[in-house]
């Protein structure tokens, strides 16, 4: 039998009603008990690392749950990590940097309406993820959610309220479960490596979203603050040639200052492609960026945070930004 280690950080599967709204209140041993039946499935041991609403997650609490996998990862089989659903896919990517190339499958799994509900969705996700933890042939940082089963950098939260919550960005589903069974549509053969931790993460990353009349000098007010710069821009990615041409001229006062630009899309699906209209040709040509092609946002956004705590030579965030991490690009 699997030993699997629970880590519980909060969010709905463990919140109660207050006065003033849900509060995650269930520890992890409260929470188990709603599933007796896992114990047919693997011997669980839980951790609970902190309890919060997802919404205040940030990179210090990614490098807790990178740290607490660190040091359990040789003693269990795999490990469930219950979380919020707001911020899940972002924590499920930076995990898949923080944790490169695991062995065993490090999963993330939460609800949308709390455990102690008579109608939930908690407790099939959380069997589910024992499930999926047990397997032999599983492995990686995935989000097993309402049966699916999506690669860590690929899954983005499109539905507020219903079960449904999760879907896989221009990427299949690694699996889906049905009726305790799992069928899986990608095969990857079982890696035999050690993992590769990381440790820290840069805060200092800026996702700016484009909206028409935008006032560029918004840029040169985040100039103190950030050592990297995300622009979603319309459609396969360009910068608006307003009057005076001013956006132009704010990203070249950014990037002379040193700083990173990434250019990205607001297209939910298909992703960049920025030589295709001058609006895009003209930036790319002109200045060393990134582009972020196929990523989802939460991928681009904690791989910078990743690469900007490993190194700040262009060259080297460049080359580690286009190699593939668990299936984060595939342009």
């Amino acid at each position: 039998m699997k030993n699997i280690l629970l880590i519980a950080t909060g969010g709905t599967i463990a919140s109660k009603g207050t006065n003033s709204g849900l509060t995650p209140q269930l520890s992890s041993e409260e929470i188990l008990e709603y599933i007796p039946s896992v114990c047919r499935l693997c011997h669980v041991d839980a951790l609970q690392l902190f309890n919060l609403d997802s919404t205040n997650i940030e990179p210090k609490h990614w490098e807790a749950m990178a740290a607490a996998i660190k040091a359990n990862y040789d003693r269990y089989d795999g490990f469930v990590i219950l979380h919020g659903t707001d911020t899940m896919a972002y924590t499920s990517a930076a995990l898949s940097y923080l944790i490169q190339n695991p062995s065993k499958p490090i999963v993330l799994t939460g609800a949308q309406r709390p455990i102690d509900k008579e109608i939930t969705d908690a407790k099939m996700n959380l069997y589910d993820s024992f499930l999926y933890a047990s397997d032999d042939y599983s492995q990686g940082v995935v989000i097993v959610f309402q049966g699916q089963v999506i690669a860590g950098t690929r899954a983005r939260k499109i539905r507020t309220k219903s079960f449904n919550a999760f879907s896989s960005i221009d990427f299949p589903d690694v699996a889906v479960i049905r009726n305790n069974h799992i069928v899986r549509y990608i095969r990857e053969e079982k890696n035999c490596q050690q993992p590769v931790f990381y440790d820290k993460m840069n805060g200092r990353v800026f996702n700016l979203k484009l909206i028409p009349g935008m006032d560029a000098s918004v840029i040169h007010y985040l100039k103190p603050y950030y050592d990297a710069l995300i622009i979603e821009s319309f459609g396969v990615g360009g910068i608006p040639c307003y009057e005076e041409d001013r956006f132009m001229k704010a990203i070249e006062d950014w990037t002379a200052a040193g700083k990173l630009l990434v250019m990205t899309t607001q297209v939910p699906h298909e992703g960049s492609d920025m030589v295709i209209y001058n609006v895009g040709s003209r930036i790319k040509e002109r200045f060393e960026l990134l582009e972020a092609y196929d990523m989802t946002p939460e991928a681009t956004v904690t791989k910078l945070m990743w690469l900007l705590s490993v190194s700040r030579d262009f060259d080297t965030i460049k080359t580690l930004f286009y190699k593939p991490v668990n299936h984060d690009i595939l342009f």
